[in-house]
């Protein structure tokens, strides 16, 4: 039987949680597209092949690394005595006692982003190798700097390769579970913990499925968002 009540309990329980994720979701894409964007413009536009080379093999680090593989990797490199603070530590740059931990929120978002780095670059940089390099040297002959070509001439042309990957990674970072499950401290926290939650805890599948749908429709904004540009993009050409 149909019924508005779970949708209301939803909001009633895990409204915070529902702009936690959004916020946690927003900020992790926006960086992702900073950075894939501009190390596949270093990628593609570099004369440096040493550095090329390099970036290529390191942004390609995560792709074949699961999410809970990444979530604990993340877990002892960001915790308050892990790796990264125990190496500040050994190289005198802070003192224990001046050593924070990095997991919360903080962590969801470096693990989401160092994750999603690799397949955002990858379909990005794959994008721009696939542009005509002539139109590249007749800016350069004509004097054009690296950044006004990137900006004026490569990116308008991949932006469509920015949309999918940034579409793609938001319903990616929406479903996971074990990032925030396993970097998160407390409350509020992500709504596939708040899911996992009410089914392991309550049998409670009605207002799980009720924030199921209430992600469904995030994700299904951002995509139509998404998808009105990219018509709008085509009906202008």
């Amino acid at each position: 039987m149909f019924t508005l009540a779970h949708f209301s309990k939803v909001y009633a329980l895990y409204s915070s949680d529902i702009a936690f994720t959004l916020m946690i979701v927003l900020i992790s894409v926006a960086l992702l597209a900073v950075i894939s964007i501009t190390l596949s413009a270093v990628i593609t536009l570099s004369p440096c092949r040493p550095i090329v080379r390099m970036l290529g093999f390191l942004y390609r680090l995560p792709l074949f690394i699961p999410f809970i593989v990444a979530a604990q990797m993340m877990r002892t490199f960001l915790a308050k005595n892990g790796l990264m603070n125990n190496t500040l530590v050994a190289t005198d740059l802070l003192t224990p006692m001046e050593t924070v931990s990095w997991l919360g929120w903080k962590g969801i978002i470096i693990t989401f982003v160092w994750k999603q780095l690799a397949f955002a670059t990858l379909l990005i940089c794959g994008a721009m190798a696939s542009l005509e390099q002539s139109q590249m040297l007749a800016a350069r002959n004509l004097g054009a700097s690296r950044p006004r070509i990137l900006f004026d001439i490569i990116l308008p042309q991949v932006l469509p390769a920015i949309g999918v990957a940034l579409v793609l990674s938001t319903v990616t970072m929406m479903s996971v579970l074990s990032v925030p499950l396993m970097i998160g401290v407390g409350t509020p926290t992500m709504m596939t913990v708040d899911m996992a939650f009410r089914v392991n805890s309550y049998g409670d599948y009605g207002v799980a499925n009720a924030l199921g749908v209430v992600s469904l429709l995030i994700c299904g904004v951002l995509s139509w968002f998404y998808l009105r540009h990219s018509l709008q993009q085509k009906g202008g050409e």
